[in-house]
């Protein structure tokens, strides 16, 4: 915490300092503790400082008493995304041990619309993610007005981040070739969900997939794997296929570093009714079937994530309308669930889900913050 809150002090203050009254430090601080007190919004996390001004006060000087809610959605709408990210990527830094270099990690790209930041005669801001699986947080975003523009965006957010020697997994909007190109030269992997978007390659996969000797053979050459879970009341059957014979595939040259085709079959099963979904996927991948459906099944992490900002952060119901404040407040809410994340190492609060781990912190915030923060 304490090399936490020198770094902020870094962050550029672009207010002119005559008229400075509240330090970026002290608004930065009181966001994210009181974000993970089960503060929602800019009058909550007012609240909440003037309640422990207090305790903040061991933290951050407040030297001309608690801002106003106004005063903190206005600086938080000048403070740099960008700025703001890198010092969560830096805090993120301090925690790895350096422990399982080796393992591929799995790297999700996806988008999430902000819907509750939605304006009259103005779209909400849709944000494009890289979700580390493994590490449990966000390495770069990119903001953007439209869920299409995930396609233009994907590539510069690929450009600040460090992929090297990873897999980078994508639903069917960022299954483009030069997406693909634009992580072979990044040096990493990839696996590609293919759908209608890509009609012609969808076909040829699928019809491939649906000839029983060539899902015999793939079985027979070690390239299958199945799994059956129990979760949610229901019995999740999952079967994997990876084949490397693609030299058939007429696309497979539009495709930088083509390796492989991969399928998965899943089938739910409660109360009697089954549902079954079929996937497919192209990637850089050589036949692996483990490192193949770990990548496959890994992508769910950053839905998890979308999910938990929805659910446990209720992100879609906070209407700030300025741009750079929303993503902002974006960001500190993804840093205070990798945060929330860590407290499942807390003996007093492990055993709630995320959700009440907030509620539980925002009944009881300097007992329950001390033991998050010392983690």
């Amino acid at each position: 915490m304490e090399k936490l809150l020198q770094w902020m002090e870094y962050i550029e203050d672009v207010r002119q300092e005559k008229k400075v009254r509240h330090k970026l430090k002290d608004i930065l601080v009181i966001v994210m503790f009181a974000t993970l007190a089960d503060a929602d919004d800019w009058v909550e996390i007012a609240e909440f400082a003037e309640v422990y001004e207090d305790y903040l006060k061991k933290y951050i000087s407040l030297e001309n008493g608690v801002p106003s809610h106004d005063t903190i959605q206005r600086v938080m709408g000048m403070v740099s995304p960008e700025a703001l990210q890198q010092l969560y990527i830096k805090w993120q830094g301090l925690l790895d041990s350096g422990e399982g270099e080796a393992l591929k990690k799995i790297v999700c790209i996806d988008g999430k619309t902000m819907r509750g930041n939605k304006n009259k005669g103005e779209k909400p801001l849709h944000i494009v993610s890289a979700w580390s699986k493994e590490d449990g947080f966000c390495m770069g975003q990119r903001a953007v007005m439209e869920k299409s523009n995930e396609i233009t965006a994907i590539p510069l957010l690929l450009e600040t981040i460090q992929i090297k020697g990873n897999i980078i997994t994508t639903d069917a909007m960022g299954t483009q070739t030069a997406i693909a190109e634009k992580i072979k030269s990044r040096r990493a992997d990839n696996v590609l969900a293919v759908k209608g978007n890509q009609k012609t390659l969808y076909n040829d996969i699928k019809d491939y997939f649906s000839e029983k000797e060539f899902l015999i053979k793939i079985k027979e050459k070690g390239c299958y794997k199945k799994s059956i879970e129990k979760s949610h009341g229901q019995l999740e059957t999952r079967e994997y296929y990876q084949t490397g014979d693609i030299k058939w595939l007429c696309q497979r040259k539009d495709w930088k570093g083509m390796k492989s085709i991969i399928m998965e079959h899943k089938v739910l099963e409660k109360e009697g009714e089954k549902h079954t979904e079929y996937r497919y996927f192209i990637s850089s991948l050589p036949e692996d079937i483990n490192l193949a459906s770990r990548a496959v099944r890994g992508h769910w992490s950053v839905e998890s994530m979308h999910w938990h900002l929805d659910v446990t952060f209720r992100e879609d119901y906070n209407t700030t309308a300025d741009k750079t404040a929303a993503q902002n407040h974006n960001i500190i809410r993804k840093w205070c669930l990798s945060i929330l994340k860590l407290a499942e190492l807390s003996l007093s609060i492990k055993r709630l889900s995320l959700k009440k781990k907030r509620f539980a912190i925002g009944l009881r915030p300097v007992k329950f913050l001390e033991e998050v923060l010392s983690i």
